[in-house]
């Protein structure tokens, strides 16, 4: 255990100085002359859809059925019991920066990438090739039929595969990265307008940086540590107002955070 935890201290100060070192090495991005247009406050709402039913499924079924989705799927499902917490996601989108696409917190600059997204989830990319849900002109399959599949589907293999189907229209991790980034982008450049994207993913993905807010041992590079299991079972502040979160991330430094995450 203290060889694991000192090899995550030392991953940590590696990643971080690799990070500063190619900062300095690549310089700025932005074009010379280029002028910041955003609102000074962005008014954006996130809405958590109704879970219930899908809770309903899994609970009714047997380990052994679990375990074949954990496996094929990853974590996915403690995303039905992942909490969006609304102020700290409000208070979040403040401090996404369009031009750099990346989150800035005082002299800490940030952004989820495609193997920090796939660490969380504990998934394969593999998993899902076409999107099956789609919004406006495209077909989609109704929440009823899907419902009936797995309920009465003799094949557990079958049963799991349409079960995944209603996480988050089954995308694939760099889809709901661009879907992430498009929508903050909209959001802050309109200083007003409604998130549209994974926010528990995003969270957790915070959580997993952050860790010493909530004054929470990371243990993310433990074998067999699983972060969103993580994240359901510990209790977090979430009745703290937006205008504390938005106070604490405005000020945070480079040693508050959890560099080499997750």
């Amino acid at each position: 255990m203290e060889n694991g935890l000192l090899d995550r201290v030392e991953g940590n100060a590696n990643v971080h100085r690799w990070s500063e070192q190619t900062q300095l090495e690549k310089g700025d991005s932005i074009t010379a002359g280029y002028m910041s247009e955003l609102s000074g406050y962005t008014r954006i709402s996130v809405t958590q859809n109704n879970l219930q039913e899908l809770k309903e499924i899994w609970d009714q079924w047997g380990n052994e059925t679990k375990q074949l989705f954990y496996g094929n799927y990853g974590d996915l499902p403690y995303f039905l019991d992942v909490q969006v917490d609304e102020h700290l996601f409000r208070a979040l989108a403040q401090f996404w920066n369009p031009a750099y696409s990346c989150f800035t917190f005082g002299e800490v600059d940030l952004v989820p990438t495609v193997e920090e997204y796939t660490a969380l989830l504990r998934m394969s990319e593999q998993w899902i090739t076409a999107r099956i849900k789609e919004k406006g002109e495209c077909k989609c399959i109704s929440w009823d039929t899907l419902k009936g599949l797995i309920l009465t589907h003799p094949d557990e293999t079958k049963k799991v595969d349409v079960f995944a189907l209603n996480f988050k229209k089954a995308t694939s991790v760099p889809a709901i990265l661009a879907e992430t980034f498009k929508s903050l982008g909209t959001c802050r450049k309109a200083g007003v307008g409604r998130f549209i994207g994974c926010a528990q993913l995003l969270l957790a993905w915070f959580y997993s940086h952050f860790r010493l807010i909530d004054r929470i041992i990371c243990r993310v590079f433990f074998e067999d540590y699983s972060p969103l299991k993580d994240i359901v079972a510990s209790t977090r502040r979430v009745d703290a107002p937006e205008e504390n979160w938005i106070a604490l991330l405005q000020n945070l430094q480079s040693k508050d955070v959890e560099w080499r995450a997750p």
